[in-house]
Order: C-alpha cells, then sequence, then structure tokens
C-alpha cells in the first residue's frame, strides 16, 4: 500500500508518467480488469481510484495509520511501552489476574487443549491469499460420522406419531380458544359491540395475511362468519398494528406460564436480529444506506425473541437508524413489548 502511494505521489512530477513499473500487489482481483486489461497498458485513473479504496479499507482496518491523528491514528500509540511498561507491568498484572509471561500461558492452553482430542483435530497450515502473501491458517479436522443407532430412529418414528395432523385454520382456533387473544382487537372507532362468531373472523383474517393468500381461500358462503363483506369489514376496521402488538403480547403472556417454555428460561433474556431488504419503490419506511443498500433504499426487520423462544416484537427500521438504537427501544419499552417483569 504504501509503495502504491509513494508511486502516485512520484507520478505527479512528471509530464509523461510510466506506469509499467506500477505495484500490482494492491490491485485485487475486482479491479484487474479495468486496472490492466488484457494486453492493455495500465490504465492511471483506475489504477489511482483503486489505490484510494485499497488505502481506505486499511485505513479502517487500522492496517495504515496517520502520524498524530486521533480516528486513523495507531492505536498501539496510547499504550505503555518502554520502560514505563517494564515497571508497572507485574502490578498490571497482578490487579488483572494475568502470568506476567503471557507466551507460557498461552503454550499451557494449547497443549491442556491439545491432549484432549484423540488425534491432532486442530493444526496451523501456511496458505496463499490473493494477494499472494503467506498467512497462518486454523485447520480443523473433521469428526468422524456417527451411525445412528436404532432406538434413536425407533424414538423419533414414535414421537412423529404421535404429532396430531391440523391444518393451520384448527391450529388457530385452538389457540384463540387458549388465550383469548381475539378480544384484543378492537373496532377502530372504539366501539364496544362485538360481532357474533367474531374470533372466526379475526382468525380466518389473520390466516389470509400471513400466507399472502388473501381473503378468497377464506371465502365460506352460508356461514356469516366467513362471508366476504364480514371478512373484509373486519380486515379494515380490526387489524391494526395496536391490535396486533396487544394480541401478541397475550400469546406471550400466555406461553411464559407453560412448564416447558419456564424450563427454557425466566423471561428475562432477549435477543434481536435483523433482516435487510431493498425497497425498489419510495416509501416512508424506507431509506439510503449504501453499506447495505447500495445506491438504492431500503428497509431493516428487527426481530425479538425472548429466551423462552417467543418472538414478543418486530420493528421495520429505516435505512439510515443506528441498530443500537432500535435495539435498546425494543427491550426497554416493556409495555409494548410485553417483556415478562422479574
Amino acid at each position: 500500500m504504501l509503495k502504491a502511494l509513494t508511486f502516485l505521489h512520484d507520478l505527479e512530477e512528471q509530464k509523461h508518467p510510466d506506469l509499467t513499473s506500477a505495484p500490482m500487489e494492491v490491485v485485487p482481483s475486482s479491479w484487474k480488469r479495468l486496472v490492466a486489461p488484457k494486453d492493455q497498458p495500465v490504465d492511471r485513473r483506475y489504477y489511482t481510484l483503486c489505490v484510494l479504496e485499497r488505502l481506505h479499507e486499511a485505513l479502517r482496518r487500522h492496517d495504515v495509520f496517520v502520524e498524530e491523528s486521533t480516528r486513523w491514528g495507531d492505536p498501539r500509540a496510547k499504550l505503555l511501552s518502554g520502560e514505563h511498561w517494564e515497571r508497572v507491568r507485574p502490578t498490571i498484572c497482578q490487579s488483572l489476574g494475568r502470568k506476567v509471561e503471557p507466551k507460557m500461558e498461552f503454550d499451557e492452553a494449547y497443549r491442556t487443549t491439545a491432549a484432549r482430542f484423540p488425534q491432532p483435530g486442530v493444526r496451523l497450515e501456511k496458505v496463499k491469499n490473493k494477494a499472494g502473501q503467506e498467512l497462518d491458517s486454523l485447520v480443523l479436522t473433521g469428526l468422524d460420522k456417527v451411525e445412528e443407532q436404532e432406538s434413536l430412529r425407533l424414538l423419533r418414528h414414535r414421537v412423529a406419531r404421535r404429532q396430531p395432523l391440523v391444518d393451520l385454520p384448527e391450529l388457530l382456533l385452538e389457540i384463540q380458544a387458549r388465550t383469548g387473544f381475539a378480544s384484543e382487537f378492537s373496532h377502530i372507532s372504539e366501539g364496544r359491540s362485538r360481532l357474533d362468531d367474531f374470533p372466526t373472523t379475526i382468525c380466518a383474517v389473520l390466516l389470509a395475511e400471513a400466507c399472502n393468500v388473501g381473503l378468497t381461500p377464506m371465502v365460506r358462503k352460508g356461514i356469516p362468519a366467513l362471508e366476504r363483506d364480514r371478512l373484509l369489514y373486519v380486515q379494515q376496521n380490526y387489524i391494526r398494528p395496536d391490535t396486533i402488538s396487544r394480541a401478541n403480547a397475550r400469546l406471550v403472556d400466555h406461553q411464559a406460564t407453560i412448564p416447558l417454555a419456564q424450563a427454557w428460561g425466566g423471561g428475562e433474556v432477549a435477543s434481536a436480529d435483523g433482516l435487510r431488504f431493498v425497497v425498489p419503490l419510495r416509501t416512508l419506511n424506507a431509506g439510503p444506506n449504501p453499506k447495505y443498500f447500495g445506491t438504492g433504499r431500503g428497509i431493516t426487520l428487527v426481530n425479538y425473541t425472548s429466551d423462552q423462544f417467543s418472538g414478543f416484537k418486530n420493528i421495520v427500521v429505516t435505512g439510515t437508524l443506528r441498530d443500537s438504537l432500535v435495539v435498546l427501544e425494543g427491550l426497554l419499552n416493556k409495555r409494548r413489548a410485553s417483556i415478562p417483569r422479574s
């Protein structure tokens, strides 16, 4: 990298620069077709852009440093070194519970780990990267295949036979009967009047929305709860983000009472993960983020899962917001997320 920068600096003083001696080790394979096409000389413009891009990557990885720089400087420059470090080293190591000779500690840990393997399962090999440099690579030996026992196959077969075969509508209606989550869906006008056989209608609408099949497969003539007009009316007036959030909170609270879920965890620990999607149209939720969406716009769908394996919240995030803020919003807002209190 430094040779390439020095080479570009020297070109500024030449009227007819010669690029035949340009350092090509800095040019990756993705740039070679532009920098040095087949049977053609090195293109100065593409070579300069390539070096600048690799320089930015090297600065970000702290492979190259800028003297007296706070952001791009050498992070080791702020560490103790020389006589000052040797003088305080025993005190610092003792306060941290570390040995003064780290190489000996690492060697002991390596030998202890290696002795537990029945055969050499871990080794270091020299491999060459795309630039031709030799680097140490950690190689793990594959484990021997363990034959499946007949008793395990028999157990799996017996468990599969005990599992009932149910359709999705039956499963959703049974969960409604156990939890009563349909009562959380209120009319948009906040009216308290209820439709006859409302849980059946709301379950049909939720199934149509979740499976993305529309209302047509749910319509049953002669059944008032499944008439098209009833389904369309409920979809337009009862399905909203706040009602879905309340219904999901009731499901999460009910799952916390199941003994199996309590064996998995106490409900006080959760994890958050996001999926990024490129949105081709301009919407309120989509935003630009060149790191993930290139020149387009996109969204991030953040899902929260508790240690009881219940998804208690999801948020659509624009492409420009920081994920850490969204994670805190979902975990700290207990009322909307319905995190079980410890």
